[in-house]
């Protein structure tokens, strides 16, 4: 996919999609990140332990207007075969976007998922204005490839931390690609209290049943 996609046309105004969704992620997302800041610090220095080096990763998701960035996670899993140049006898886990059964994944690694700790990195993106606190969920270029003109809608506004899919289809245990329908549905309802009914009910489910 080219760095930027012809063809994702800008969604419909109102002040708060505008210019007041930018003001609430720069200032809710400054708060959030000065709280859990202790709380990053800690979760970095026990992957250092675990994992090693390099413990944010970057990678690379279709954002707005279908223009590439790179997304910051925690990584919480072992660096596969390939880069390690391990030799490996069984199925190729790479025929599926995510499995749970992966060799690759850590103890440490799956509890930081189950709670959605390992996005927390993405507050740097919020702040650097690739993403928003709410929004769709953004996706690799091969998937969004493969959907089709389906999902551009999606690429009208900033991908977000958290959106739709994490209040609905995540604790239902689908991944992103398949709640596509959930994530189309926001685009019509951007609005503040939208948005900080999604994080109230992000909070909810991650505190309850969490996710994959």
């Amino acid at each position: 996919m080219e760095a930027e996609v012809v063809g994702f046309a800008a969604g419909p105004g109102g002040w708060y999609r505008s210019r007041g969704k930018r003001v609430f992620d720069l200032v809710v997302g400054s708060v959030i990140l000065a709280a859990l800041a202790p709380v990053m610090a800690v979760i970095w220095a026990v992957l250092r332990v675990v994992l090693g080096p390099d413990v944010v990763i970057t990678q690379t998701r279709v954002g707005r207007n279908g223009t590439s960035f790179g997304m910051y996670k925690f990584r919480t899993m072992r660096w596969s075969r390939r880069r390690a140049l391990e030799p490996f006898a069984g199925p190729d886990r790479r025929t599926v976007h995510k499995a749970d059964h992966d060799p690759r994944h850590t103890s440490v690694g799956l509890v930081l998922r189950k709670a959605s700790l390992d996005e927390l990195p993405q507050l740097f993106n919020v702040l650097r204005g690739e993403m928003s606190l709410v929004g769709p969920r953004p996706e690799l270029a091969e998937i969004v490839d493969r959907i089709g003109a389906r999902g551009h809608r999606r690429h009208e506004v900033l991908p977000g931390m958290t959106g739709e899919w994490q209040i609905t289809g995540r604790q239902d245990g689908r991944l992103l690609h398949e709640c596509l329908d959930d994530d189309l549905l926001y685009l019509d309802r951007v609005t503040f209290r939208n948005d900080v009914a999604i994080l109230a009910k992000t909070l909810s489910v991650v505190a309850g049943r969490g996710g994959r």
